[in-house]
């Protein structure tokens, strides 16, 4: 009995379109086909969210044009303990949302990292916190944050880590120092 023997994954490859939220794709190939009944070939390719900021020809996406990517807050605390070994980067302010539209998507989130999407309600306002690496250093805002909204103009969200879970909000107002509630409380990817 042989079992597939495959390479180690390929680095990831770039987004598949800029301005947009799409996928990057690593892959493996097949070193040793399996024989005689031996264990079959894992997958030999994945996909991860993506999105690039970026044009290819360097000027930087419309901002309406990309929904915000939002995580639990309590990633940030994570987060916060990495960057803290370089200490150089700079503050960052969080923004109040009310959230108007919600997908059943964020219902229907089995996995334990997906939890936090049953807190996502319409109507309630959520705290959303910009925070290094996201804040991005020239401009110092985050993808999607509603900077240069209109008032009571819709913006697009999506959570990270369920692409069915998205849904529209309605910028309240930007806070420069963040004291979110831990429950209604996100992070700007």
């Amino acid at each position: 009995v042989i079992p597939c023997v495959v390479s180690q994954w390929s680095v990831w490859s770039g987004c598949a379109e800029p301005c947009k939220t799409t996928y990057r794709v690593r892959r493996r190939h097949v070193i040793q086909e399996p024989r005689n009944g031996g264990e079959a070939c894992p997958p030999l390719e994945e996909r991860a969210g993506c999105v690039e900021y970026w044009t290819q020809q360097g000027t930087e996406c419309k901002q309406s044009l990309i929904p915000a990517l939002i995580t639990t807050g309590g990633f940030g605390k994570a987060r916060k303990k990495r960057a803290a070994a370089g200490g150089n980067e700079r503050a960052g302010y969080c923004v109040e949302f009310q959230l108007v539209a919600i997908t059943p998507g964020c219902l229907h989130s089995h996995h334990l990292y997906t939890h936090w999407m049953r807190y996502l309600r319409e109507g309630h306002t959520v705290c959303v916190e910009c925070q290094h690496p996201a804040l991005d250093s020239r401009s110092l805002h985050c993808y999607g944050d509603g900077s240069g909204s209109k008032k009571n103009q819709l913006l697009h969200w999506q959570a990270v880590g369920n692409p069915r879970c998205k849904g529209t909000w309605k910028r309240i107002r930007q806070l420069d120092t963040c004291s979110c509630p831990s429950v209604h409380s996100f992070l700007f990817i």
